[in-house]
């Protein structure tokens, strides 16, 4: 294991990998930059000097190990995962450190579940999938409108997104996910994952002000699916896209993410509107920020900080709500998410 200020980020010339490094950087972390491509590899490593860069390929374990060799964690910002996640969760229990992934694809999530849980356990490591925008975020403000209810009836995550600029990695993802089902689509219903070949139902969702209410894509199912139900007794999982953004990510000619600040983030703003009901009761939770490929870094690296000062409640295959203080987590991230707790939703 590591010193504890070096954490290896692979994929870590990908757009999030860059927003990742970033991050580190700031918090006084020394990214160790991993990744296949040796020509993206070193163009970025002249653009950060004194950092040091390995090449590694998830199917060469040895190259993995070379390149965790001094690490105290690992990011995983390289899809598909449904291709990445598995090796390189292998070299941490290997290298004995913490793993976290920024992982969209539903599929692979349940994979790192069913096939590591035990033995990241018997490790005493802590395995942290979808620690992103879409999976980690959602189940954060899931986790903190439950308060103190040990179970809900459902639990309903809407996504206002201005407008999705999806990354090549998101498209090559989602090509992977969609054979994977087969064409079929993918819900959360009953306590289980359902897979289906039902239209999507457009309806309206009543976000919070400024945004109000807007047009959106019923089961538009991401990771939250798989990591709330992992560990809250929810039968009822269900995501929600504004029909907008859904439109620009299904476009043939859809263009990836154009900077608009030094910090290098689109000018897409989002607002996540997360709500629970048990009974004929309900609780909310909303978050607000800009860009959903740069809010991954924050949300990421304050899983690794958290996971390295030992801030956590369990060992494992863990969703963020899980192994983190879910509001605490939150209001961490002050500088990057604006936040509503409601009074009765606090911890």
């Amino acid at each position: 294991m590591g010193s504890g200020r070096q954490v290896a980020v692979f994929g870590a010339y990908g757009h999030t990998g860059r927003f990742v490094v970033a991050e580190l950087h700031e918090r006084g972390y020394v990214p160790l930059l991993l990744g296949r491509d040796r020509e993206r590899l070193l163009a970025l490593a002249q653009t950060r000097p004194g950092l040091a860069a390995r090449q590694a390929s998830v199917d060469d374990p040895t190259s993995l190990d070379r390149a965790l060799d001094g690490a105290a964690a690992v990011i995983n910002c390289a899809g598909p995962f449904a291709s990445t996640a598995g090796p390189l969760v292998e070299a941490a229990l290997r290298a004995g450190i913490p793993y976290v992934d920024v992982a969209a694809e539903i599929e692979a999530n349940v994979d790192t579940f069913a096939h590591f849980a035990e033995r990241a356990r018997a490790a005493n490591l802590v395995v942290v999938p979808a620690m992103a925008f879409y999976g980690g975020l959602g189940d954060l403000l899931v986790t903190t409108a439950m308060g103190d209810w040990t179970a809900a009836d459902e639990a309903h995550i809407a996504y206002g997104l201005s407008g999705w600029q999806p990354t090549a990695g998101t498209l090559a993802s989602g090509t992977i996910s969609g054979q994977r089902r087969g064409g079929r689509r993918v819900r959360y219903t009953g306590g289980r994952l359902e897979y289906h070949d039902d239209a999507l139902p457009t309806l309206e969702w009543p976000f919070p002000a400024p945004l109000g209410a807007q047009e959106v894509i019923g089961e538009f199912s991401m990771a939250d699916i798989v990591t709330v139900p992992s560990h809250l007794a929810v039968p009822e999982v269900r995501t929600y896209m504004t029909a907008k953004a859904a439109r620009e990510l299904a476009a043939p000619d859809a263009s990836a993410p154009t900077a608009v600040d030094e910090r290098g983030r689109s000018a897409q703003t989002f607002v996540v509107d997360a709500l629970v009901r048990s009974g004929g009761t309900e609780r909310r939770v909303v978050a607000a920020g800009q860009d959903i490929y740069a809010i991954s870094a924050p949300l990421a690296v304050e899983a690794v900080d958290r996971i390295l000062a030992g801030r956590t409640r369990t060992t494992g295959v863990v969703s963020a709500g899980a192994v983190f203080d879910a509001p605490d987590f939150l209001r961490a991230l002050s500088a990057h998410l604006g936040l509503h707790v409601p009074l009765d939703a606090r911890g």
